[in-house]
């Protein structure tokens, strides 16, 4: 599974599953911050994000402390997907 195939998926995801208006899948900086200054994420876009996630990857993301790593940054989700799966 390609990293950069992964990253670009994660951003496709991000803007028709959050309905982030006015954003393109391009728009989005694989190393920026998804939650706070970044991207501006909240927690229920954070449960809405998971949950495709592990729809669309097949993949699983832990909650509470540890998915606040996970979900640092497009780069970071997309490297647990691609770790996870390399795994399974």
């Amino acid at each position: 599974m390609d990293p950069a195939d992964v990253r670009q998926k994660l951003k496709e995801l991000m803007v028709t599953e959050l309905n982030l208006e006015g954003k393109e899948p391009t728009d989005i900086d694989d190393a920026a911050p998804l939650f706070g200054s970044g991207l501006g994420l909240d927690s229920l876009d954070a449960l809405q994000l998971a949950m495709s996630v592990e729809e669309k990857f097949g993949v699983r993301i832990p909650e509470g402390d540890d998915a606040r790593s996970i979900f640092a940054s497009v780069n970071a989700l997309a490297d647990h997907i691609v770790s996870a799966k390399a795994a399974a």
